[in-house]
């Protein structure tokens, strides 16, 4: 778990992950508060906190009765979340210092080119 973060929002990210990543797919039954709970040993409360997170953005629903389920379109909207915020984090911090060293895009896209091309 992350120390920087409050616990229901490690929570709401780790089944943001389990969509991202395909293990929790649209339409299928996502882990219970109780569950959450007991796997990450936290209250029952921080895992009911971090999974109506989820509900707010529309990323889960509750099917009553049943339990909370994944929302068609969830992974699309998770990956445009993570792009953006990718984006603002790292690219535009990128394309600003780049500029600043008078690096074009086309030296940019090299130098990314060469650091991910795995060494022999």
């Amino acid at each position: 778990m992350d120390e920087g973060k409050p616990l229901f929002v490690q929570i709401a990210e780790m089944v943001e992950d389990q969509i991202v990543d395909g293990s929790l797919a649209e339409e299928e039954k996502a882990p219970s508060t109780n569950e959450i709970a007991s796997f990450s040993r936290i209250n029952p409360a921080t895992a009911a906190k971090g999974v109506n997170m989820l509900v707010e953005k529309g990323v889960l629903y509750k099917r009553r009765g049943i339990g909370m389920f994944v929302s068609p379109g969830a992974r699309e909207q998770l990956l445009a979340e993570r792009r953006a915020a990718f984006a603002n984090a790292y690219v535009a911090p990128l394309i600003d210092e780049a500029r600043k060293l008078g690096l074009t895009p086309d030296d940019v896209a090299q130098l990314i080119s060469e650091h991910a091309t795995p060494s022999p």
